[in-house]
């Protein structure tokens, strides 16, 4: 694997341990995100409004991490004064945990709307449509939180290119939906809350991709942003 990193090779150990620290903590914060969509997910599909409710508690967990860590990095940069990498490396940390506390957001949104459902005793057979979908974002988010573990360029490339196949999964259920409202105006209701945990999803894959873009960043000092995944591979090979 390629990797430009030298996270361990200060002079001063206190500013390793700190590096590894703050990295430490991004990932246990990924971790809980995860989960928190994982629930959020079951909770809708499930109609489970207590699972629900933990969900939409959670992200006051997930606000508490992003702005202790945001402080911690605040901290090393200003008594620290690091370069090269390292503030590559904790620019990446302040826009990676903006990314997944936004990823909590929308799996409150889940919850939330889990919670609505679930009072109507909508049948679980309603949701077929975002099964499939959730899948889907949720082995993104654990591949893009896995490559950032490990700074896996490779991975977070071909993590990026499969946001295509979420973004064109939420297409085909936004026109499923407006079918199913234009056959039964009784279901419109429904169906528009459906429709907006399907553009959660969709949100969440695409904040997945942009804590790829930012390892890209951090390993080879690209800034890949806004930029088509052919121009990025040509990007990283010069």
């Amino acid at each position: 694997m390629e990797n430009e990193l030298h996270l361990s090779q200060h002079i001063s150990k206190r500013f390793n341990q700190e590096l590894e620290e703050v990295r430490n903590q991004v990932l246990k914060m990924g971790g809980l995100v995860e989960q928190q969509v994982s629930d959020g997910l079951v909770a809708l599909l499930d109609a489970n409004e207590e699972l629900a409710k933990k969900v939409v508690e959670t992200d006051a967990q997930v606000n508490k991490m992003e702005v202790e860590i945001d402080e911690t990095c605040t901290e090393i940069l200003a008594r620290r004064q690091p370069a090269a990498s390292d503030l590559r490396l904790m620019v990446s940390i302040i826009k990676t945990i903006t990314d997944l506390e936004r990823i909590g957001d929308e799996a409150e949104k889940l919850g939330r709307n889990a919670m609505k459902l679930s009072d109507e005793e909508t049948s679980s057979r309603q949701f077929v449509e975002l099964r499939h979908l959730g899948d889907s974002v949720k082995k993104m988010l654990n591949r893009a939180l896995n490559a950032y573990a490990r700074m896996d360029v490779n991975e977070a490339l071909d993590i990026i290119q499969s946001d295509r196949n979420i973004n064109q999964e939420f297409d085909n259920i936004s026109r499923l939906l407006i079918l199913k409202m234009m056959e039964d105006p009784r279901e419109i209701k429904n169906a528009l809350r459906i429709s907006w945990c399907a553009r959660a999803l969709e949100r969440i894959g695409d904040h997945s991709k942009n804590i790829c873009e930012y390892i890209v960043y951090l390993v080879k000092g690209k800034d890949v942003r806004h930029t088509s995944l052919e121009d990025v591979k040509k990007q990283i090979e010069s």
